[in-house]
């Protein structure tokens, strides 16, 4: 057919630069953070995945190696990938105190809090870690980017915004031997106390410690310039074989984690702003952040509509941990009341090596979970030798964390 427009005709109708853009989409290769290339040296297996567009190890070696390096030894794992914000500036406490649920006038210079926000709606855009590092100097922590929202939320305030997540390197060091390694690098940490942090001389620059973390045990993260990561990975790897410290994925990470009963922005709830359905945003009481709420504040983003659904009773769902009968992880299985009413979903589920049962974190829609208890089953499908087999297997609410150490919290640490 002489008429007929062919493909290639449409395809070199794009410019040039356009087409190489539209191929770009699908070919673009994610980033290295500063630690990759003493991580891509201990990989064994190719266990990589996408953790905010870097490259992050799922496993380096065997899930279970690494979970008990957390649990009896010290594990290193790269938290570089987590977003990192810098807001300053004569009215940066001002600013962070309208956005976050808790009192930052309350929070020390050298000292680490837990907060969240939340958008007009009091529902959860976001938790993390917010670090004051002087009386106006701020660093914010979290899963998810929210640049555009925090300068847009910063119109009035004398304050300056910036994202590092690319100029500061992390690791976190978790573990009981953590504090005995990092005293043997020269880094004196027994006297931080839990959410203290301190810098320290490395070499030709500092490093920023933190006795933080996401395991629940004895544990530190150490922040450093992007140039200085790799000497900072070198001065402690020096003291591996010795301390018996291992490198680990996020996979030993997360089942430390549920233990200890953290939750996980877009795995346990769903952010605000990721949200495709209204009824899938969560308010701080609705993922166990309530507590945060400082309700003698002034003013913070989504107070009047936290308040409204405290006082009208609208809030709908209720985070619990679960301990369930067997030992199959239930990680998505439907709850049931009384094996036939839905009442939530598990979001996170594991058989913990530490507590010796089954745990869960699950999302539970009221009275669920609140006035009624009792009789609460769980929809497991279990795949064996090719087929899966549907157990019905009994479920209790339980307090979090699962796991819970006297030396996370002990200071100085006990040697190891």
């Amino acid at each position: 057919m002489s008429g007929a427009t062919k493909l290639s005709d449409f395809d070199n109708a794009i410019a040039p630069d356009q087409r190489k853009a539209a191929q770009g989409h699908y070919t673009e290769i994610l980033r290295e953070t500063p630690f990759y290339p003493r991580l891509a040296a201990l990989m064994n297996g190719g266990h990589w995945y996408d953790w905010g567009g870097y490259h992050a190890p799922d496993a380096l070696t065997e899930l279970e190696l690494e979970y008990f390096a957390i649990r009896s030894t010290v594990a290193l794992f790269d938290v570089s990938p987590m977003v990192k914000y810098r807001i300053s500036g004569p009215e940066a406490e001002a600013c962070l105190n309208r956005l976050t649920l808790r009192d930052v006038r309350k929070q020390k210079t050298g000292r680490v809090v837990y907060s969240a926000w939340c958008d007009d709606q009091g529902q959860v855009l976001d938790d993390g870690t917010l670090f004051r590092l002087a009386p106006n100097d701020f660093r914010l922590c979290c899963q998810e980017r929210h640049l555009p929202w925090l300068q847009d939320s910063a119109i009035g305030f004398k304050v300056d915004i910036a994202e590092e997540t690319d100029a500061i390197a992390g690791l976190a060091l978790q573990g009981p031997v953590s504090a005995a390694l990092l005293n043997d690098a020269g880094f004196a940490v027994d006297g931080l106390k839990p959410f203290d942090l301190a810098e320290f001389d490395l070499g030709k620059g500092k490093v920023m410690i933190s006795r933080t973390g996401f395991t629940g045990d004895l544990g530190y993260e150490l922040w450093v310039a992007r140039d200085l990561a790799l000497p900072l990975w070198d001065r402690l790897w020096k003291l591996a074989e010795q301390h018996r410290m291992r490198a680990i994925g996020y996979a030993a990470l997360n089942q430390a984690r549920i233990e200890a009963g953290f939750i996980t922005a877009n795995a346990d709830f769903v952010t605000a702003d990721a949200a495709l359905r209204e009824d899938r945003c969560r308010q701080p009481d609705e993922v166990g952040l309530g507590w945060m709420v400082d309700p003698d504040k002034p003013h913070f983003t989504g107070k009047r509509s936290i308040a409204a659904a405290r006082s009208n009773g609208s809030l709908r769902h209720v985070l619990v941990g679960l301990e369930i009968e067997g030992n199959e992880p239930a990680e998505g299985a439907i709850v049931y009341h009384n094996r036939k009413h839905e009442a939530g979903i598990v979001s996170a589920g594991i058989w913990s090596p530490t507590a010796k049962r089954n745990i869960a974190i699950a999302s539970l829609t009221r009275p669920y979970g609140t006035q009624r208890t009792d009789n609460l089953w769980v929809e497991i499908y279990a795949l064996r030798e090719g087929q899966y087999h549907k157990l019905m297997k009994r479920a209790r609410i339980v307090e979090r964390p699962f796991v819970r150490l006297a030396r996370r919290v002990k200071t100085p640490p006990e040697r190891q």
